[in-house]
């Protein structure tokens, strides 16, 4: 038996990801950075705190993001001015990313906005419970 909208989990998931995305957009707009630039950005900040400056596609992996996405959007905050690629010197081949100045002023304040917007958002459902529940969904095998 079917069920109806209201009881499928399936429906519920893609209606809250739905709201919570425009959320985050809304929080994230007047720093002039979308869902996706905001991620990539802020997961460059944190691996060169630190103390790594990551390829594309070890900030692919750490984002979750497909390698031809990240790829376009980095080229953008580059384009920003947000981050840098330097070239490896152990591959040539290869981009090492940093984060610029600009960019390393502005992926905290970006974090915050994201973390109140967050905190907004789950505040009717208890952190820890939110976290356990999201991260066994994210990670099924772990």
């Amino acid at each position: 038996m079917a069920l109806s909208p209201g009881d499928s989990p399936g429906f519920l998931l893609w209606h809250t990801t739905l709201r919570w995305q425009r959320d985050i957009a809304t929080a994230l707009a007047p720093l002039g950075l979308t869902h996706v630039q905001f991620v990539l950005l802020a997961c460059t900040w944190w691996l060169n705190t630190q103390g790594e400056h990551p390829n594309q596609q070890a900030l692919a992996r750490q984002a979750g993001t497909d390698v031809k996405m990240t790829s376009q959007v980095l080229r953008t905050l580059e384009h920003k001015g947000l981050i840098e690629r330097e070239v490896d010197p152990a591959d040539t081949r290869a981009k090492r990313l940093r984060v610029t100045e600009t960019g390393a002023e502005l992926a905290p304040r970006a974090i915050a906005a994201a973390e109140r917007t967050d905190a907004q958002f789950f505040q009717p459902v208890p952190l820890d419970e939110a976290v356990s529940l999201l991260g066994r969904l994210a990670h099924p095998d772990t």
